[in-house]
């Protein structure tokens, strides 16, 4: 009997140092990983041309981020971005004890890895000028070591005019994030003037981050300025913003481009074909603000009538439907009909009108084609 035990028990000890070797002694919790997939944004062509989702302020340990060149190639895959840019501060290099100054190594690093991820990447750097004039970026440059001006107030027209001989395309950043304590940091100045009529300022950033510069977008919107939108990201995107939450983006610049190039995106970008996304609003010229909610938003026929009993009257129903992952929130102002309706990303909802209306106007309070005024929509009813 002892031995019959003995040997039972060398043979338990044998499956069990077998199973040991066959794994390595590792178990694989591969439930925690996360998966390697990239979020679709839909958003429709608009007039024939692609809709390309980008970002052009963004940092990365090169001067004041807190993340590796890389990692915003990563982010920006995982989040359904076409187009990005690392905008390094010219002026101001934070980590220069422990990172080597080179204002276009982050872009160098991640030139390829970009590539690999179909990610369009930029050459982009950021002047960083005292408060007021403020920072500026610069699109589309050659050699950002080229660029270094010394901060002080005499040479704010030389870092300008460094950038403008690469043939740059340049936004003001963020006017206004000082405002609470630096005199002029939230006015159109004469240094921005200048500018202007040199045809040196091309765009201005809107939204910066999480933060909607109210004067800026009239500011754009009076001088014929192309309206953009970005992240200025300098920790993880997860960090900033909750990625976990249904239908949260980042703030991106959405680009109605001819192709999916640079060279689409510079075009674009000059001719002002943009809109802005950030939470759940867009922000841009009325035209094309217009355009992109007549490509999201269709009505069908009206599938069904009813007459109320007391009063005679009919009511149509229709369905609205939101084509695509944006969001449009509309309160009605003239016609009778649903008084307000939530088009959330990729859903329909029912739309009742009085029977004897060729249409419905609504506004949608969730676009700003100035900085108090909403978009008109009217619904036309079939």
């Amino acid at each position: 009997m002892k031995i019959k035990s003995t040997l039972l028990g060398a043979l338990l000890l044998s499956v069990v140092v077998t199973q040991g070797q066959t794994d390595n002694g590792i178990m694989e919790l591969s439930e925690f990983a996360y998966p390697v997939k990239r979020k679709n944004l839909n958003i429709p062509n608009v007039n024939g041309f692609q809709v390309l989702k980008c970002d052009f302020h963004m940092h990365t340990v090169f001067t004041d981020g807190h993340v590796w060149p890389n990692v915003r190639v990563q982010e920006a895959w995982r989040e359904g971005l076409d187009a990005i840019s690392y905008t390094e501060h010219m002026e101001y290099n934070p980590h220069s004890a422990d990172v080597k100054v080179d204002h276009n190594r982050s872009h160098d690093l991640a030139v390829e890895l970009a590539k690999e991820n179909n990610i369009l990447l930029v050459k982009g750097t950021e002047i960083t000028r005292q408060t007021p004039p403020g920072h500026f970026n610069a699109l589309f440059i050659q050699d950002a070591n080229t660029l270094v001006s010394d901060n002080n107030a005499s040479l704010d027209q030389e870092a300008i005019d460094k950038v403008y001989a690469q043939k740059a395309f340049i936004f003001w950043n963020h006017p206004g994030w000082q405002v609470n304590n630096i005199p002029g940091s939230y006015e159109w100045i004469d240094f921005v003037e200048k500018m202007y009529q040199e045809k040196k300022l091309h765009g201005i950033e809107v939204v910066n981050g999480l933060g909607f510069h109210k004067k800026a977008l009239d500011w754009a919107l009076d001088r014929n300025l192309t309206i953009i939108g970005n992240t200025d990201i300098h920790n993880l995107i997860a960090h900033d913003y909750d990625m976990e939450k249904p239908g949260v983006h980042r703030t991106m610049t959405l680009v109605m481009s001819k192709d999916r190039s640079a060279a689409g995106i510079r075009e674009a970008l000059e001719a002002g074909r943009t809109v802005v996304w950030s939470s759940n609003y867009l922000f841009g010229k009325e035209e094309h603000v217009r355009e992109l909610v007549n490509a999201c938003v269709s009505v069908s026929a009206s599938y069904h009538e009813k007459i109320n009993g007391k009063t005679k009257v009919k009511t149509r129903y229709y369905e609205i439907k939101n084509n695509s992952d944006l969001y449009f929130e509309l309160e009605l102002k003239e016609g009778k009909g649903t008084k307000r309706l939530v088009l959330y990303p990729e859903s329909t909802q029912i739309l009742t009108a009085e029977d004897g209306q060729s249409r419905l106007s609504y506004e949608i309070v969730s676009t700003y084609i100035r900085s108090d005024k909403h978009l008109q929509f009217e619904v036309n009813l079939k």
